[in-house]
């Protein structure tokens, strides 16, 4: 079964893709490495869901939040090299905005990565850090950036 077959069969879709506001690009390909630039969980209307983890945001939340970044990777993705079946994610630096005592990090990121798995099976399958920060980029709640190599 194809990757969008999956994303189908999961009642998901892809979002489209931005334009970044600043100084860089989505994704960068070097070789057949696909380097993203961070993403956070950005809503139809161009904000993001915003707020601190383990004050007003629940990790259920984050959760979801993490899954909606998961799914503006894939359209980046999808966009720098037009077929998700021909990419393997390597690599995952999830950040979460958390205050300084909240240490369910690894549960917040697992909604990427339970995406990419659900999404792409074992080429979805990662190596994967999961950090808490003390703010991010407007408040969002979490960022997410890849490495992903791109298949022959």
């Amino acid at each position: 079964m194809s990757a969008d077959d999956r994303l189908r069969d999961l009642g998901l879709t892809l979002p489209e893709t931005y334009t970044p506001v600043a100084t860089y690009v989505p994704a960068k390909r070097v070789g057949d490495l696909l380097f993203l630039s961070g993403q956070g969980p950005r809503l139809s209307d161009g904000s993001h869901h915003v707020g601190k983890v383990g004050a007003e945001v629940t990790v259920a939340e984050a959760y979801e939040h993490a899954k909606l970044v998961g799914l503006g990777l894939l359209a980046a993705i999808k966009a720098a090299v037009g077929d998700l079946d021909k990419i393997e994610i390597v690599k995952l630096l999830g950040m979460v905005n958390a205050t300084p005592d909240f240490a369910e990090q690894p549960q917040v990121i697992n909604g990427c990565s339970d995406l990419f798995v659900a999404v792409l099976g074992e080429r979805g399958r990662h190596a994967r850090s999961a950090v808490g920060m003390g703010s991010l980029p407007n408040g969002m709640t979490v960022e997410i950036e890849a490495i992903v190599r791109v298949l022959p």
